[in-house]
């Protein structure tokens, strides 16, 4: 583990592994090294590219410098990019590709891919309630973790209260429970994309290649919106991996970037 410091002073620490030109992967909610879907992810590409992986401000060994703003993970980005060498590749999963796609704005990404952000375009799901967010900070300044995981993941992610229920009693619970704190940050990056409205054109500054990718067995209003974005975006293409689902893994998902970022 190594650590640079963010535009506010922040400790942001990260992991190098491999060698080849530098790639960094971005988690999505309550992921971090060391519970992360990146870590196996880093294995598979480590042998054709420097993969760098970071725990997100507020999780794992980083920092959480207050108040928060997207603003502020996008200078955490910026610091672990500036390490990398100033020009990377950039892969986001989740609620991560919110926030890569506001990096893309700014920093030198030469190419760019995205695995199943949670937006929510048309009615094949219901939108996130009214007042959601609201909710998650009350549950959260009144020191319930556990509800506001719950509200995460039945609000936010649509899962069923029965589902919720067993989860509750895996031992993985009380991780989650460990960086709800940080819930927030991630419903600021993609609510307003979670309308059951069609996608704007939100970022037409992300001029760079690349590749909008889904899981075939994920639900229709996640494929929905992947399809939506890859449309939106100036220059994507859109793939979709057979068989794979939110949890996607990484054998399946490697060749696909490094196909896509090495032609």
């Amino acid at each position: 583990m190594t650590t640079t410091s963010s535009a506010d002073s922040t400790r942001i620490a990260y992991t190098r592994t491999g060698s080849g030109p530098a790639l960094v992967l971005v988690d999505g909610a309550m992921c971090y090294r060391g519970s992360s879907p990146n870590d196996a992810l880093a294995k598979e590409l480590a042998t054709h590219f420097t993969v760098y992986t970071y725990d997100r401000r507020g999780r794992g060994a980083s920092g959480d410098t207050g108040p928060y703003a997207v603003e502020r993970e996008v200078e955490d980005l910026a610091a672990v990019v500036k390490e990398a060498g100033g020009e990377v590749f950039l892969f986001g999963i989740s609620s991560g590709v919110a926030l890569a796609l506001e990096a893309a704005r700014n920093l030198p990404v030469t190419k760019l891919a995205l695995y199943e952000p949670p937006f929510i375009v048309d009615g094949t799901r219901s939108r996130v309630p009214p007042g959601y967010a609201a909710r998650l900070d009350q549950a959260l300044q009144e020191g319930k973790r556990g509800k506001a995981v719950k509200l995460f993941m039945t609000e936010g992610v649509g899962l069923s209260a029965a589902m919720v229920a067993t989860m509750r009693i895996m031992p993985f619970w009380a991780k989650l429970k460990k960086v709800a704190h940080t819930l927030p940050y991630d419903t600021a990056l993609v609510i307003e994309h979670q309308t059951g409205e069609p996608l704007p054109s939100a970022w037409p500054e992300v001029q760079v290649p690349a590749l909008v990718i889904d899981g075939g067995r994920s639900p229709d209003w996640m494929r929905h919106g992947v399809a939506s974005l890859a449309k939106v975006l100036p220059s994507a293409e859109y793939r979709t991996l057979p068989g794979q689902t939110h949890i996607v893994k990484a054998p399946a998902l490697a060749p696909v970037l490094k196909e896509f970022f090495l032609a």
